[in-house]
């Protein structure tokens, strides 16, 4: 019995050090900006505006402005 729980342990491992590997590991600003910028215009107007209300609120400037 115990070998099959050692067994299961090292796939364990291998498998998550590979996804961690394989994966890049991504910003969640960078994925939201590339997931706001597939959309149309018109589509991702309302988030933008989420945004700049959300920043205006806070006191931040919108530098980027994009």
């Amino acid at each position: 019995m115990l070998p099959y729980i050692v067994g299961a342990i090292i796939i364990i491992v291998i498998v998550v050090v590979l996804a961690r590997i394989i994966r890049p590991k991504q910003d969640p600003v960078d994925s939201f900006r590339r997931q706001i910028d597939a959309l149309s215009p018109e589509a991702r107007r309302p988030t933008i505006d989420q945004v700049r209300d959300a920043a205006e609120d806070s006191g931040e400037t919108d530098e980027d402005d994009s």
